[in-house]
């Protein structure tokens, strides 16, 4: 059976989540882990603001990926309500992730039995191999 014990702690300390107490606890057998995939936990913020820390959970990185473009694709609709058809390039990606105040991802590696924390260039790497792979 899968049993896991979660805990997310993002502190107060320091200006953004890179700097802020993440404690993740969970356990699952590296069997289940592979068959899963590799979860990851993305960690956004949208403003300097603190209140707007917020967390997002996928059961593999592809996924994951997905979710970062469409919270990118709901930022543009919510700029743009009055059009049907919104297109951007990777760069307005880029630009939307940048311009965010803090974003990571904790992503778990079955090996070591824990996650490990990757930046805002890590996540655009990952988003634009994920979209060129879709473009295929």
């Amino acid at each position: 059976t899968y049993q896991s014990s979660t805990h997310l702690h993002l502190g107060s300390r320091g200006t953004g989540l890179s700097s802020a107490l993440c404690t993740i606890a969970i356990r699952p057998s590296i069997w289940l882990a592979k068959k899963m995939g590799s979860h990851t936990i993305i960690l956004l913020q949208y403003t300097p603001n603190t209140t707007t820390r917020t967390f997002l959970d996928y059961e593999t990185v592809p996924l994951a990926m997905d979710g970062v473009c469409q919270i990118f694709e709901g930022r543009l609709k919510e700029l743009n309500p009055t059009l049907r058809n919104i297109t951007y390039d990777i760069t307005d990606l880029y630009t939307f992730i940048d311009q965010l105040a803090d974003m990571s991802a904790l992503v778990f590696n079955p090996q070591i039995n824990a996650y490990m924390p990757y930046d805002k260039d890590w996540l655009k790497k990952k988003a634009f191999s994920h979209l060129k792979r879709q473009a295929q």
